[in-house]
């Protein structure tokens, strides 16, 4: 049986709502101004999280790192230009706890890995471009803080490599299923991954979602998804690496919503519930008889049908209409009435 994550006050995994992250990547642009606003309105659409980053670029990467389509300018330029600074992440997550919404960040780097324990997190959240990155995945790990990790970009065998690495620290571990495309075409998004991660590693799965609008995320929570991430934005027109795949806050809303209320959904027990019990009595049926019928006559199928309302008290429900046929009347019965199992002799 999977074990739910608690976080801080809230636990993540079968049987709790889903755990929706806003992820604001670079969709700020470096300013802080803009990212307070995402701030505000990630809580005010119903979101868990809020999730930025944080580049120490000289221990991260090379300067002449290649960049995919989605960028217009080398990544380094990209990522420095958009950095946010320490005094700016800490304004950040003051921010949150005030408002209520949790702060995360992701590293890429041991450096950067310093910095955001320093700034003080519950979790950490790291990226598909770190998945292979075990020198780094070990040492976050062993801040033994709960771990969420997502898998675009790689082979099954490498998601078991890591995760067995997180596992033999004592490290708690989320996944989440990623493709890594921006945006991903729906034909490649794979949802039936996260069962399968369930069911291999016993673990919570989520999804970190890079598809147009929120209709696979909702369907993630279908399939037993505990996490949410979705890239974010308060305008999708603007220009820049991210914006395309993200959701604006109204879509941000929308998911919280869809998600929950898929969450509430989900059991499997059949009954009649009770707020069900005052339709039955007019949506069933029961046997009713179609002409008058007196005392002493043997009952045929002519004379008798099902109809509206249901049964009640010694009425026979329509499923025993044949048990009535070829019984004798041992009252006389009206056309039109409900058929009592007492008009009728053993």
């Amino acid at each position: 049986m999977i074990e739910p994550i608690t976080i801080k006050n809230k636990s993540i995994g079968p049987g709790c709502p889903p755990f929706v992250i806003a992820e604001a990547c670079i969709n700020h642009e470096g300013d802080i101004n803009i990212a307070e606003q995402m701030v505000y309105m990630a809580h005010a659409m119903g979101a868990d999280c809020i999730k930025f980053q944080i580049h120490v670029l000289k221990n991260e990467m090379l300067r002449d790192a290649p960049q995919s389509d989605n960028f217009e300018e080398p990544l380094w330029d990209t990522l420095d230009r958009t950095n946010l600074s320490v005094d700016e992440h800490i304004r950040l997550k003051k921010l949150c706890g005030q408002l209520g919404i949790s702060y995360l960040c992701t590293p890429f780097s041991r450096d950067g890995t310093d910095i955001i324990e320093e700034i003080g997190v519950d979790f950490y959240k790291t990226g598909s471009g770190e998945l292979t990155n075990l020198p780094l995945i070990e040492y976050i790990a062993k801040k033994e803080k709960p771990m969420i990790v997502s898998t675009g970009m790689c082979l099954f065998e490498e998601v078991k490599e890591t995760v067995d690495l997180i596992k033999s620290i004592g490290t708690p571990l989320i996944l989440t299923h990623c493709v890594s495309a921006y945006p991903t075409p729906y034909e490649i998004v794979n949802l039936g991954m996260i069962q399968k991660y369930k069911e291999v590693f016993q673990i919570p799965v989520g999804l970190s979602d890079h598809s147009r609008g929120i209709y696979t995320a909702l369907g993630a929570v279908g399939l037993g998804a505990c996490v949410l991430e979705k890239h974010f934005t308060l305008d999708k027109m603007q220009k820049g690496p991210d914006h395309a795949s993200s959701i604006e806050p109204y879509e941000l809303g929308e998911l919280v919503k869809g998600a929950r209320a898929i969450s509430q959904a989900l059991g499997a027990e059949r009954k009649v519930f009770s707020e069900e019990k005052q339709i039955v009595t007019w949506a069933r049926e029961s046997v009713v008889s179609e002409v008058p019928i007196p005392v002493g006559t043997k009952i045929t199928s002519e004379m008798v049908w099902v109809k509206r309302p249901g049964p009640g008290p010694d009425v026979v429900p329509a499923k025993d209409l044949s048990k009535i046929v070829g019984k004798v009347a041992k009252a006389d019965i009206p056309k039109d009435v409900q058929i009592k199992w007492s008009y009728i002799e053993e």
